[in-house]
């Protein structure tokens, strides 16, 4: 207990975090860095960008408002604080991914019908699933939910975001390595303190597995609706053409640049539910296989 202790205080996320990875940056990234101008002069390419942050505000939306209502839920203050430091970072991540929307030129008063308009159905249902249990005041299938389902998802999905941007948007590749460090910051405390409470508690293993095999159907439909029948990888690909550049970006081994959208959702999907695998084994739940959309 010592070491999560130390591990999870607000002294260690005040030096890793704001003292640390965050240190001279403004809204995640470096003073002064903006969308790329080819961003903002395509209109196709800017709508779907908008369409895409828009679902890590819902998602992110969602993370805040789950790691703040486990607060009081938790049985030991060490959890409360780790769970407050949480709540900080994802109000943070609120705030930096509506701000890039606001960049690629939401207007503010704008922004709850721009939400309304683009988030997609299968992530609020995902996040339904999720708060239904923070606002029951179940704290392992809250932190299970939040801290191995959604975290472990987002982490992943940031990681590809990140090799997509790195060569053409260096100031969101920047945003997400923030966020990244976070989201390993919040399975770790997910795996290290849940594993204890579930040996305690087996009677809830059934209901924590139903949570994640539905759960996990969700995120695999919101994978397929931004993946597929999506116009942003063709004009990518006009624009290199006529550019006559090319572009790479690695992931899990892969060039996802020479990927057609199908077998990148199938890389992303792939490596969430791997890793779900391996991390519900670690804490004694068994991963539940979901249906495909």
């Amino acid at each position: 207990m010592s070491d999560f202790l130390s591990m999870y205080s607000i002294q260690y996320w005040l030096e890793s975090c704001p003292q640390g990875y965050l240190m001279n940056t403004e809204f995640g990234h470096a003073p002064g860095e903006k969308e790329p101008d080819l961003l903002l002069a395509n209109e196709l390419l800017r709508t779907e960008t908008i369409r895409t942050t828009v679902q890590l505000v819902m998602g992110e939306r969602c993370a805040l408002a789950a790691s703040s209502g486990l607060i009081n839920a938790a049985p030991d203050e060490a959890s409360k604080r780790f769970l407050a430091t949480q709540t900080l970072d994802e109000a943070r991540h609120v705030e930096v991914f509506t701000q890039r929307l606001y960049d690629l030129g939401v207007k503010k008063p704008d922004l709850e019908d721009t939400l309304q308009q683009y988030a997609n159905p299968n992530l609020v249902k995902f996040a339904e699933i999720l708060l239904e249990k923070v606002d029951k005041k179940d704290f392992v299938a809250g932190v299970v939910g939040q801290n191995v389902i959604l975290e472990g998802m987002a982490f992943s999905v940031f990681e590809m975001m990140q090799s997509l941007s790195r060569e053409l948007n260096p100031k969101f590749a920047n945003t997400l390595a923030g966020t990244i460090a976070d989201e390993r910051r919040h399975v770790g405390f997910g795996e290290n303190r849940i594993g204890s409470l579930i040996r305690e508690h087996p009677e809830k293993k059934p209901e924590i597995e139903r949570m994640q095999r539905d759960m996990s159907y969700y995120m695999l439909a919101t994978f397929a609706d931004s993946f597929r029948n999506n116009p942003m990888q063709a004009e990518m690909d006009r624009i290199e053409a006529a550019s006559g550049g090319a572009r790479h970006a690695t992931y899990q081994g892969v060039d996802l640049a020479q990927m057609a959208p199908e077998e990148m959702e199938k890389v992303l999907a792939d490596t969430v539910l791997k890793e779900f695998k391996i991390r519900l084994g670690r804490i004694g739940i068994e991963y539940q296989t979901p249906r495909r959309p």
